[in-house]
């Protein structure tokens, strides 16, 4: 059996668009929204929102006696207003985990309750080298010393507030998109990546006129970033569940940016083995390019649907994605290995 064609133009004209809509953990909806269209002008699925805000998106097979489930998630890092500092300026509480140094110097955009969105970037307070000489590299990079200087006329809490800005208002981080020699350099590849390739995978798919072996559901999540993203919103009876996210690049891991993953285990403990193992037959059947890996560091939607103690087996597999958590990469290599990856799944009786 030949896997259905994937259009990477169209894959990678998805993803610049998404990583280009603002979702930050909490605040997802611009994304869900997004993916809704995607999902929308592709026949054969049916579409609906989960309380939490989700996309659960169903498509029937040829059986459904035992129906799986794939999980992507829409949320991303980001932040929100923490407090209006005397000089107008906003401090910030985090959305997400990732180390305060990694978003000095970023653009953002500050979403109001009323509506608007008001740019900035955020530097430390000690920014300037001409006022503040060595105390620019020796102010640490934390809650307390990063901020956002706002592109309007502020000095103070007054103007900051008859800005409409109130405390609790997300910050979106800029994710500085571009596509280059085949990478994908960007914020937020974890997880819209894999967000694409899903789509992609279910626009291939429908070229092709097949159903899949069994019943999908598809789960655009809108909180893995804090741990409870897939804990709920799955269809009661799913027989397993595969976590499209990830795979973490850097020294000591074997995952790269030119190859999908499995992993085995990260931090929450070891996934389901046969259904892992069913994962590396499938990639040597279908000639896909894989690694076997393992995150130290790493929680995913499987993570949580597992410690909430979910009686199902749970494999997680994903693009090679490059300084995760920061200013990521990846190629489009990984992306094609990882849609393949899902339409083989889909597709193939052997096991």
């Amino acid at each position: 059996m030949n896997l259905p064609e994937i259009d990477t133009d169209h894959l990678l004209a998805f993803l610049v668009d998404l990583l280009n809509t603002p979702s930050p953990t909490g605040f997802a909806s611009k994304g869900i929204d997004r993916i809704e269209q995607a999902m929308a002008e592709i026949p054969g699925w049916k579409l609906e929102r989960t309380r939490k805000g989700a996309l659960l998106a169903t498509l029937e097979g040829e059986r459904s006696d035992m129906p799986c489930g794939l999980s992507a998630h829409t949320d991303t890092l980001g932040a929100m207003v923490k407090e209006i500092k005397p000089n107008g300026r906003l401090k910030m509480t985090q959305l997400g985990g990732y180390p305060w140094n990694t978003i000095e110097g970023e653009g953002c955009t500050v979403f109001t309750n009323d509506g608007k969105a008001i740019r900035g970037s955020i530097l430390i307070d000690t920014a300037s080298v001409h006022v503040y000489g060595k105390k620019v590299g020796d102010t640490p990079r934390d809650e307390e010393h990063l901020e956002v200087r706002l592109d309007a006329r502020t000095t103070n809490p007054d103007e900051t507030r008859a800005l409409g800005i109130r405390v609790g208002d997300c910050i979106a981080l800029d994710p500085r998109v571009e596509v280059i020699n085949g990478f994908v350099r960007s914020r937020h590849l974890d997880d819209k990546a894999c967000v694409a390739c899903m789509v992609e995978a279910a626009r291939a798919l429908a070229k092709t006129g097949q159903k899949p072996r069994q019943t999908t559901c598809f789960l655009f999540s809108t909180y893995e970033e804090v741990g409870h993203g897939a804990v709920t919103g799955f269809p009661e009876g799913t027989a397993e569940m595969v976590v499209v996210d990830m795979a973490a690049v850097g020294q000591g891991q074997d995952s790269d940016e030119f190859h999908a993953t499995v992993c085995v285990k990260d931090a929450g403990g070891p996934y389901d083995q046969n259904l892992s193992n069913r994962f590396r037959r499938l990639a040597e059947k279908y000639e896909i390019p894989y690694k076997v890996d393992i995150y130290p560091f790493y929680a995913s939607d499987g993570t949580a649907l597992m410690r909430a103690g979910a009686d199902l087996p749970v494999a997680l597999i994903g693009p090679g994605v490059d300084a995760s958590h920061n200013y990521e990469r990846t190629h489009i290599d990984a992306l094609i290995a990882t849609t393949r990856w899902v339409l083989a799944y889909w597709l193939d009786n052997s096991d």
